[in-house]
């Protein structure tokens, strides 16, 4: 259907040509003085004939690169599309008022010409400004939104309903392979919409795909992470189409969407989250979540513990709580696969987690 369409474009196009210019091209010429010869309706018909037989060497050329036009903007997010015909609307607009009192000139080159120019390169100018500056459009956009909200607290107070929905949360490529964030969703702790960047499915996938075993397992694990939320979990998980094309790194992409779209990142990456504490985007950290949670203990209370193994410094033992946290025994060497009482002598708060030490009880006693 579309190579029928192709072709029928071309015999009207030849037809069209030969309609206008094969006549004067013929009476330039003055190769003849029969009259019908230069008729505009034998022009017509030449011209289409013509243009009729060299569709068949360009239509497989024209139909592929339709196809290829075709694909492209439908691979292109919606809100991308929206604001790249926004722009080239206007781009559009700003010609046709720039090009009205060029008409008037009777230079042709400036009557005819250039105002194909104008309205051409303004066209291309405002899509690639609504395409590229889209997130700032759906920020500002946002942004009004909120002001309007505000202007309303009177009914919301009588309801006693707040005034602004949660931020969205915006994970990156370490929470996902961590798999913790998929229980905290459960559990109903986060609130707002889970954004997924397109980006970060990317960088994951490439993980996935990595020839090394212990990569592809973690990419593997975070991508079956996403499909439980998707499919089991409580909470509504968008996909951001978008991308920085700008910036090269994931991380500064993620800043800067969360920048656009007033987002929250959510992340267990150290310097991920000192740059958002830097650039003033709020920032959750599972590690210090994890570490909030866990079960405070204080010196001097007794902890019945199973040493494992031996520590670094001489005569020590290792013990573990259930959350992961460690426990150094003082002269628990001698007390290794054994479930020994423990009293804590300290605790120490490193960077890396809660380290506890301890000594056997039954040395406490015997002193």
């Amino acid at each position: 259907m579309l190579k029928l369409i192709v072709h029928l474009f071309f015999v009207v196009l030849g037809g069209t040509i030969g309609y206008l210019y094969i006549p004067y091209i013929i009476n330039l010429l003055d190769f003849t003085e029969a009259s019908w010869v230069a008729s505009p309706y034998l022009g017509m018909v030449v011209g289409a004939i013509i243009f009729f037989l060299l569709s068949y060497w360009l239509a497989d050329y024209s139909v592929g690169f339709l196809k290829w036009v075709e694909d492209a903007l439908i691979k292109l997010p919606a809100i991308d599309l929206f604001f790249g015909s926004v722009g080239l609307i206007v781009g559009l607009v700003i010609a046709y008022f720039i090009n009205m009192p060029l008409q008037d000139i009777n230079i042709e080159i400036i009557s005819q010409v250039l105002p194909f120019f104008i309205m051409t390169l303004l066209g291309y100018f405002g899509f690639r400004v609504g395409f590229r500056r889209r997130d700032e459009f759906v920020n500002l956009l946002n942004k009004n939104r909120k002001e309007r909200d505000k202007r309303k607290p009177a009914e919301n107070a009588e309801n006693n309903q707040p005034t602004g929905k949660p931020k969205p949360k915006i994970l990156d490529t370490s929470v996902i392979i961590d798999g913790r964030i998929a229980d905290i969703c459960q559990t109903h702790f986060l609130e707002g919409t889970i954004v997924i960047p397109q980006f970060v499915l990317g960088e994951l996938q490439h993980i996935a795909d990595s020839s090394d075993t212990l990569k592809r397992n973690r990419g593997r694990r975070g991508l079956d992470v996403l499909n439980r939320m998707q499919k089991e979990l409580p909470v509504e998980v968008e996909i951001y189409e978008g991308d920085f094309e700008d910036i090269q790194e994931v991380d500064s992409k993620l800043i800067k969407l969360a920048k656009v779209t007033d987002g929250v990142v959510v992340t267990n990456d150290f310097n991920l989250n000192k740059v958002c504490d830097l650039q003033g985007v709020p920032v959750l950290n599972i590690n210090d979540l994890a570490n909030a949670v866990k079960p405070v203990v204080l010196p001097g209370e007794e902890l019945a513990v199973q040493v494992i193994k031996d520590g670094k410094e001489h005569n020590q033992g290792v013990a573990y709580l259930d959350d992961g946290t460690m426990i150094v025994v003082e002269e628990g060497r001698n007390y290794i696969g054994k479930t020994i009482e423990v009293l804590i002598t300290s605790v120490l708060q490193t960077s890396a987690g809660r380290m506890i030490f301890a000594k056997p009880k039954l040395l406490e006693k015997a002193q």
